[in-house]
């Protein structure tokens, strides 16, 4: 997948179907303060802005990591097909991409990530993003369940 904006870029990418349209799964996953229900490397979000989910909106990411609170900002929010999110801990950069296809049963969600580290440790960047990858997809598995669940509920 390529990153928004249609430019050539190290980033990788992986998909995970949802069994709900894609507004529903697009209003679940970018609003931050759903996150620490699906994402295992969460304990907290700490909102910075208040309101729906927004162009600029700010927020910090309490990890399960002692002293990693990576401070999050969404950059582009296309309901319900694109959400794209920037952050920043020390000198550590990621943005994440979500692109949301309908389907005939629900969706695909369409990741992609990416890190940047500076100096001497920049060649980590792309294995540090193999490993992002690698945690993203089973925590967008689980969104994809209580999505799932809740829509079985109804």
């Amino acid at each position: 997948m390529r990153p928004p904006g249609g430019r050539r870029s190290p980033w990788l990418g992986w998909s995970v179907a949802f069994a709900v349209p894609a507004e529903v799964a697009f209003d679940y996953l970018a609003d931050p303060a759903n996150r620490p229900q699906w994402q295992s490397s969460l304990r907290r979000v700490e909102l910075l802005d208040e309101g729906p989910p927004h162009v600029g909106q700010r927020w910090r990411d309490v990890t399960a990591v002692p002293g990693v609170v990576p401070e999050m900002r969404t950059s582009a929010l296309e309901r319900p097909t694109l959400w794209v999110e920037e952050g920043h801990w020390r000198s550590v950069a990621a943005t994440g991409a979500l692109r949301l296809e309908p389907t005939p049963t629900g969706c695909v969600v369409r990741v992609a990530a990416r890190l940047r580290v500076p100096g001497l440790l920049a060649p980590l960047g792309p294995l540090l993003t193999v490993a992002a990858g690698v945690a993203v997809v089973p925590d967008l598995r689980r969104a994809a369940r209580v999505l799932a669940d809740r829509d079985d509920a109804s």
